[in-house]
């Protein structure tokens, strides 16, 4: 009988022993690279060059492949708070939970897609951390787990619009930019936005990200001060 996982190849070249954390390695990658339909046992063994059937040595099904892909991921966040404030932390949390995501953009789809609740502690961690950054800025349990999520939902959203090309942003090319006819054209029937016209063009999703972010911070202060 063929050995195969004496053979394989971590996807860069590399011969290595077929293991759990090289086929989640290389779904990862693949993930990234084409999207989460690309992840199936045929491809990653293809990528590998092993036969699907090796891979049951080390991961159960596809359902479980996509839980070590999105532990890996959720693995690589990031968190030194160099601060106690909570204000502070939490503007570290959501810039370490938007790299993340604009690191691996379909991390938003494994996430919403999942059949059954995450569960280990590499899985858990962020969510911890920052479920106990807000509760630390004075709100109940339950607005804390609302707070979460609106501010989960504008992160997701402000790096779906970056990853998807759908953020403004510079032109690409003179071209690109509207003429001053085009813009007393719009300016008739849609003033405010042929007013606000240079600024979507020019718009700094840095800029952006950081105003909202602001906002939604001071609103969870203004919130946990009324209550």
């Amino acid at each position: 009988m063929q050995q195969t996982h004496e053979r394989d190849v971590d996807g860069s070249g590399h011969r290595g022993r077929l293991s759990r954390e090289l086929i989640v390695r290389t779904a990862l990658r693949l993930m990234d690279e084409e999207g989460v339909e690309a992840v199936t046992m045929r491809r990653v063994g293809r990528e590998l060059g092993v036969e699907a059937m090796s891979l049951y040595n080390h991961v159960r099904d596809k359902e479980d492949l996509l839980d070590g892909v999105t532990e890996a991921v959720m693995g690589e966040f990031e968190w030194e708070p160099g601060s106690d404030d909570w204000l502070q932390q939490g503007r570290a949390a959501a810039r370490e939970w938007r790299r993340l995501v604009k690191l691996h953009p379909n991390l938003v789809r494994l996430l919403v897609e999942r059949k059954h609740p995450m569960s280990s502690p590499e899985m858990l961690r962020p969510t911890e951390i920052a479920l106990e950054i807000l509760r630390r800025a004075g709100l109940s349990e339950r607005d804390t787990v609302n707070a979460f999520e609106a501010i989960g939902g504008y992160i997701f959203g402000i790096a779906m619009m970056e990853t998807g090309n759908l953020a403004p942003g510079p032109p690409q090319t003179p071209g690109e930019m509207p003429t001053a006819e085009v813009m007393r054209s719009m300016s008739a029937d849609f003033p405010c936005l042929a007013q606000m016209l240079p600024w979507l063009v020019q718009c700094d999703m840095d800029a952006t990200f950081e105003f909202g972010l602001d906002l939604l911070l001071e609103g969870i202060r203004a919130k946990a001060a009324s209550a």
